[in-house]
């Protein structure tokens, strides 16, 4: 469970690094920044109801 939460979190700072990036360098008025920021807050979302599943099925046990 540790690595799978690390890799979701590699995933949202890159796609906030994306979005970023995306911000500085796109003069279109393209929506590549917007979408990159969606994902990442797909993510987190994902990442926070994954972490409340995994302790409620006792993935992550409590620590007394």
């Amino acid at each position: 469970m540790r690595y799978v939460v690390i890799a979701v979190l590699v995933l949202i700072v890159a796609s906030l690094g994306s979005a970023l990036f995306f911000v500085f360098h796109d003069r279109s008025g393209s929506n590549r920044a917007v979408i990159a920021l969606a994902i990442r807050v797909g993510l987190s979302l994902a990442l926070f109801l994954a972490l409340m599943a995994a302790y409620y099925f006792g993935f992550i046990p409590d620590r007394l």
